[in-house]
């Protein structure tokens, strides 16, 4: 017997990174990733030293619905109460509020891989029965 389809929509993805969006945040996290005192799982799988890996852009750009990425400061309230204490992770936008597809441990699981976080991102939906857009990756 065959899993039954997914059946709640997603209306859009967020992945939010363990680091601040603005100028000081962004060189705080930079000089402190290079001393290891910081680190963003998120960031690995989407940043190369110095901009975001080509494979981040064209599978996001590729999937058929909305996949954004915010700092810590740039959440709105919702997004805060969904998130805080749980970043770096990637949520999930439905009709009845944020829903967790991959945590801290998750997304470190990834080890900077592009193709494996949308993947992983799939896979998470699929068990919850969230509807994706065409959640494509590199090589997939």
């Amino acid at each position: 017997m065959e899993p039954a389809p997914p059946t709640t929509p997603v209306e859009r993805l967020v992945g939010v990174y363990h680091a601040d969006g603005t100028l000081l945040g962004e060189l705080r996290y930079w000089f402190g990733a290079r001393l290891g005192r910081a680190h963003c799982a998120l960031c690995d799988i989407t940043h190369g030293t110095f901009r975001a890996k080509p494979e981040w852009v064209e599978g996001r750009d590729g999937l058929g619905m909305r996949f954004e990425t915010v700092h810590l400061d740039e959440r709105d309230a919702a997004l805060v109460a969904a998130t805080d204490g749980a970043t770096p992770c990637v949520v999930a936008l439905t009709a009845d509020g944020w829903v967790e597809l991959l945590g801290p441990d998750e997304l470190e699981a990834l080890h900077g891989d592009v193709a494996a976080l949308f993947l992983a991102v799939r896979a998470r939906a699929a068990d919850l029965g969230l509807a994706l857009g065409r959640v494509d990756g590199p090589g997939e």
